[in-house]
């Protein structure tokens, strides 16, 4: 594997951007419109920031840069990782989604300048300027739970003043006694406080990712590797990634999801599990079948009331076999 890693045969963006372009044009129309998420995840030493492509409540990697030091990004690295990642996706409507980190009033100008819609979480503390020529802070709005406000076209931050933008605001009402600790404030050019809450909805699927990739599947946290080895693993789990969950969608397609995984839930008559699980889980299933398909024959000699479960299972053993 150290070898392989040193190789550089996967070095470069040209088998991935083949990879991605190929995802695109099989699984998403042209023309449609597509939501893309901006974060950064670290552990120890490594400090990841990509962005993903929303498919089906999971997220896909599209681009990623590995940054030279720890903590929250700048502009620059902003705008480098999701100009590559706009380049794939010079075909559809885009919406760019960011939390906190990425509320810079300049990467929101940048994006406008991209014909990119956006949504980008802002800070309880920011300054708007309301209609009446105040300003005022987001957090003395006074949203309790249950409560949304929209402002549109106003001017947000006194020292970069961004007035071409909307402002959306929503603190979900309480849930069987939860509620969310604070509001959403979301600056937007999307038309609509609904579209722009359903779309910054969408953002979590990047976090699902990166524990699908940490420590829900690839366990990448272990990793130990440096430089040109370390960008050549992530490459790697990210077509492993992109493998597992596509095959995890043609198999939940399919309804084979309760042969290969648990559900989640006793009580719970559907399997919760995601995509990405489903396919990891095929790989783990079919490999641990034929090496107990005898002593499972054995079995059923026994207790001859369950064959038709049995054979049931056999031809969804053949139908995970030819979606493989």
């Amino acid at each position: 594997m150290q070898r392989f890693l040193d190789l550089g045969v996967l070095a470069g963006e040209g088998l991935w951007s083949r990879l991605i372009e190929t995802f695109l044009s099989v699984h998403i129309a042209k023309t449609s419109t597509v939501s893309v998420a901006i974060d950064r995840t670290g552990w120890g030493h490594y400090n990841l920031l990509m962005v993903s492509l929303i498919w089906r409540k999971r997220a896909i990697p599209v681009a990623w840069i590995r940054l030279d030091k720890l903590g929250s990004t700048n502009h620059d690295e902003q705008t480098t990782v999701l100009s590559n990642a706009l380049s794939y996706l010079a075909d559809y409507t885009v919406v760019v989604l960011g939390d906190r980190e990425f509320c810079s009033v300049d990467l929101a100008r940048w994006l406008g300048e991209q014909n990119a819609y956006f949504c980008l979480r802002l800070k309880a503390s920011t300054l708007i300027q309301t209609t009446d020529d105040s300003w005022c802070s987001l957090s003395a709005l006074g949203l309790t739970p249950g409560t949304q406000v929209f402002f549109n076209q106003v001017s947000v931050t006194k020292t970069k003043g961004f007035g071409e933008g909307r402002v959306v605001g929503k603190w979900k009402r309480r849930y069987r006694g939860f509620a969310p600790d604070e509001p959403w404030f979301i600056l937007t050019n999307l038309n609509s406080l609904d579209e722009a809450i359903k779309s910054y909805q969408k953002r979590f699927s990047i976090e699902q990712m990166f524990r699908d990739w940490k420590s829900g599947g690839y366990c990448l946290e272990s990793c130990r590797l440096e430089g040109k080895r370390f960008m050549t693993m992530v490459l790697l789990v990210a077509i492993a990634y992109l493998c597992a969950t596509t095959q995890g969608q043609r198999l939940k397609h399919k309804a084979l999801q309760h042969y290969i995984a648990r559900p989640e839930s006793i009580q719970g008559t559907h399997k919760r599990h995601s995509a990405f699980h489903i396919g990891l889980a095929a790989h783990r299933w079919i490999p641990f079948w034929f090496s107990c398909q005898q002593h499972v024959q054995t079995l059923m000699m026994l207790n001859r009331n369950k064959i038709a479960d049995y054979l049931r299972g056999l031809k969804a053993i053949d139908a995970v076999l030819a979606t493989l």
